[in-house]
């Protein structure tokens, strides 16, 4: 534990797995807040464990993996079972020495598992219950399972993603999990320091559904208020500011962002052609808007006199541009390691493993990390600091309970 970090003594108790619940709770352990993993006692504990294709180590009793690693550094791992009797006994204890009780489980679950305020609640009156699910759990949907590539697909994510003549397209990467964890994270924050004030505690709902309808933003402003429907553009431009696309130089790809007219004015003198700043067509960014096209052509043959590295050492800091990068590229990006946003996280069985770090730093200063601790390696301290004695310990291990 870190003294110097903002969320030492803060303890929250998550019974989750994959992506979304432990991600938003990979940044409150970040920030230094203890955040005790719940993992059922059989099958592995979190699936994520065993999610391939990186293994680390090969011993069946601790499974785990480069995924399960990405979601759960700074965490302590507690196996317990919620379905027992005596599991629902140690849950009562140890929620009673927390501040919150986190799940992202299916939105049917947590009334079944007692993970609700309506029964933590009397243990502890200030606690906090904060419930992730896919849909909900107040509605016909509470019971379905969901993921975030079908929030992407329902909340019309894949209709606005991709060239305009292409079939329907979701992001690369899991956003909608990665906004609700985030969105998650700050609910509870938010919750935890209103029960600090008022003594008093509550649930908090958060779905990936919720979030991703949310995360539309000014699409859905506009469609409900102007009954405008945003449309794919070209080279995954931007639907009204022009130009911000993608454009090719002599060896690859860049994305130029003109959000403001200073910057079409640098891009203009940038590339040599300070006369398209006097062209009736591109006055305005509305008449730019209007002949998008014939400006795309114009600048793609500026782009391609010369190759990516070319325009960033020419235009970098005077105008928003990026190249665009492979994988590889992105993560060899010396720009990347200058910073630190590639950090050494040695496990046990994986001395060398480095991950991408915390993106928040405090006084200047990455947060540190370490790998998540094995399956159930910090059940009986936890055990043990709630009052049970070895000989009670190991009768619950003999029951199934841990």
């Amino acid at each position: 534990m870190n003294p110097s970090l903002p969320l030492q003594g803060l303890r929250i108790l998550s019974a989750e797995q994959y992506g979304a619940g432990p991600f938003g709770s990979m940044l409150l352990a970040d920030l230094g807040a203890e955040v005790i993993k719940i993992e059922p006692p059989r099958d592995g504990g979190d699936v994520s464990r065993q999610t391939g294709p990186f293994p680390i180590g090969d011993d069946p009793a601790a499974p785990d993996s480069l995924f399960f690693q990405s979601f759960n550094r700074n965490k302590k791992s507690l196996t317990l079972d919620l379905k027992s009797t005596a599991g629902q006994a140690v849950l009562h204890r140890l929620a009673a020495r927390c501040d919150a009780v986190m799940n992202n489980l299916r939105g049917d679950q947590p009334h079944k598992l007692g993970l609700t305020y309506a029964a933590l609640g009397p243990v502890k009156p200030a606690l906090v219950c904060v419930h992730l699910s896919a849909y909900g759990r107040d509605n016909e949907r509470a019971g379905w399972p969901g993921y975030d590539y079908l929030m992407q697909a329902e909340a019309g994510y894949l209709h606005l993603t991709g060239e305009p003549d292409g079939p329907p397209t979701r992001m690369g990467l899991s956003m909608v999990d990665y906004m609700t964890g985030i969105t998650t994270a700050a609910a509870l924050l938010a919750g935890v320091l209103g029960a600090t004030r008022s003594g008093s505690g509550c649930d908090l709902d958060i779905s990936l559904f919720d979030v991703a309808l949310a995360q539309l933003t000014y699409p859905a402003s506009w469609y409900l208020n102007a009954g405008h429907v945003v449309q794919r553009m070209p080279r995954s431009g931007h639907p009204s500011a022009v130009p911000c696309e993608l454009l090719r130089t002599a060896d690859g790809w860049i994305f130029v962002m003109c959000m403001t007219p200073k910057f079409w004015e640098a891009l203009a003198h940038g590339v040599g052609q300070p006369q398209w700043l006097q062209d009736a067509r591109f006055a305005t960014a509305a008449t730019r808007r209007e002949h998008r096209e014939a400006l795309a052509t114009l600048l793609n043959d500026a782009f391609s006199r010369h190759g990516t590295r070319h325009w960033m050492e020419h235009l970098a800091g005077k105008l928003p541009l990026a190249p665009v990068l492979d994988l590889p590229q992105a993560l060899e990006n010396p720009f990347v390691h200058h910073v630190g946003m590639v950090q050494p996280v040695p496990h046990p069985q994986a001395p060398d493993q480095r991950l991408l770090a915390s993106p928040v730093r405090v006084d200047g200063k990455r947060l540190p990390a370490r790998a998540c601790s094995a399956l159930g390696a910090d059940t009986d301290a936890l055990l043990a600091e709630a009052g049970y004695d070895a000989q009670e310990i190991e009768q619950l291990h003999q029951q199934g309970v841990l």
